[in-house]
């Protein structure tokens, strides 16, 4: 996503990011929720946003073990809440890890 200058705004990938999490299929199987988590993580990364990607990673691990449904539903907010973080440094990733830790016992 580019802005006027060519450069891609935080704000835009944020967009993009809350839009993916927000169209996330679940009738797609859990195959397919990982496929979007995957490329919402690789995007995340591109663009130096450590929150989100330490959530997606350890997303990507609950779907692995199997998690499903409501507990997934928890995991995709706290997904949301790290794309829309004002932070994006490693203070703010363990941070989100901590609290993802707590939260779904991961």
């Amino acid at each position: 996503m580019m802005d006027g200058t060519g450069t891609s705004t935080l704000a835009t990938v944020r967009a993009d990011l809350s839009r993916r999490i927000g169209a996330i299929e679940w009738r797609a199987g859990p195959r397919g929720v990982a496929v979007e988590v995957d490329a919402i993580r690789a995007i995340a990364h591109r663009h130096h946003m450590l929150p989100a990607v330490t959530v997606a990673h350890l997303l990507e691990g609950a779907l692995a073990r199997g998690e499903h449904g409501a507990l997934v539903h928890g995991w995709l907010a706290m997904l949301r809440d790290a794309v829309a973080s004002d932070r994006q440094d490693e203070a703010a990733s363990r941070a989100f890890a901590a609290a993802c830790s707590v939260r779904f016992a991961a």
